[in-house]
């Protein structure tokens, strides 16, 4: 795919000018899309990439030849089963470990030979947040920001800052372990973000929280993706489809599907719908639609009809509905399930090991 970009590189603070590129077409399986020209796309600059990462324990493999990349502005989920992978991919990401092979780059710069200036970009909350319980929220955010080595006259500003977008305002005051989960869990956040970091890590950042605190980190998480990248590790498809613009699924320590997560819900789907028609013809009569599959009676006024994706079925159906008088009351498309999604493509892989 051909692309024409000018954009802004946040990690180096250069400008790019005008020039072509070639983007590899994203997805391990499914069908091949074919290459289009776009025009005038802008692509944003690459701020992390990771090749062929390996892990091992004794002699199990818990990683093996994972590759990925993310860009400025983009929220990346990394969803599996539990003992998938995740964590240990991404505490090789954020150098917290190290991969037994394989090639990790932070805003350009190696996390194996440039550590310090690699993980000054690097912002990440492990699936425990590292709180210190007894500190008042206020004192435990200085004393990140130090660590993270905050310029001294930043650090009031910085600290502001990243309380008002964590929704700390007013809790700077209270002892950490006298929080919510929900609010230990933003503390958590705010300690990963306070040094403006370009590459945001999360690890199950939901996890434990009830509905209401799922929301509001959810929400959360999708404002800094606008500003920031991130990347999330997690098991609910219901957050993949709330916050992530793109999706990489992990099996057994490998990358075995790679796409947006719109497309993943469109994975291996049936074109159908169902429709109600209050003076419906025969069966016979909708089978012999064009483009039509298969059609089931779920009663006497309601179908669930299937259809050649190349058609466009619903145009053609209430036309001969108007021509024919069979009063069309209501049409509903059918919608992938995510868990259906998601356990054909981790079923396909096993099949091919």
């Amino acid at each position: 795919m051909l692309y024409i970009k000018r954009q802004f590189d946040p990690c180096a603070g250069k400008k790019f000018n005008f020039e072509f590129l070639e983007a590899p077409i994203l997805g391990y399986i499914g069908p091949p899309s074919q290459p289009t020209i776009e025009c005038m796309t802008a692509i944003a600059p690459l701020t992390l990439s990771a090749r062929n990462l390996c892990r091992r324990s004794g002699q199990r493999e818990i990683v093996r030849d994972v590759s990925l990349e993310l860009r400025h502005g983009e929220v990346l989920g990394l969803l599996g089963h539990n003992g998938a992978g995740k964590s240990t991919t991404l505490q090789m990401l954020t150098g917290a470990l190290l991969p037994q092979s394989g090639h990790i780059e932070i805003c350009g710069y190696d996390l194996a030979r440039q550590p310090a200036q690699a993980k000054a970009h690097i912002g990440f909350l492990p699936e425990i947040p590292p709180l210190y319980r007894e500190m008042r929220v206020d004192d435990y955010l200085l004393f990140a920001a130090k660590l993270h080595r905050v310029p001294r006259a930043k650090i009031a500003n910085d600290l502001a800052e990243t309380k008002r977008r964590c929704g700390l305002q007013g809790d700077g005051n209270k002892i950490i372990g006298t929080l919510s989960k929900g609010y230990q869990q933003r503390v958590g956040i705010a300690q990963a973000i306070i040094h403006q970091p370009e590459v945001i890590i999360l690890d199950e950042p939901t996890v434990g929280l009830d509905p209401s605190q799922i929301r509001d980190i959810r929400a959360l998480i999708r404002e800094l993706g606008d500003a920031h990248s991130v990347i999330l590790s997690t098991h609910l498809l219901s957050e993949v489809a709330s916050i992530c613009d793109r999706v990489e699924i992990i099996h057994h320590g490998r990358l075995i599907y790679g796409d947006s997560s719109e497309r993943m819900q469109q994975y291996g789907h049936q074109p159908g719908f169902i429709v109600t028609l209050l003076s419906p013809p025969t069966l016979a009569e909708l089978q012999g639609i064009a483009g039509v599959q298969q059609v089931e009676q779920l009663s006497a006024t309601q179908f669930r009809i299937l259809y050649e994706a190349e058609v466009n079925l619903s145009s053609t159906l209430l036309a001969l509905a108007a021509q024919h008088g069979w009063q069309a009351e209501q049409l509903v498309p059918l919608q992938a399930r995510l868990e259906d999604v998601f356990m054909q493509i981790t079923q396909s892989d096993a099949e091919k090991i």
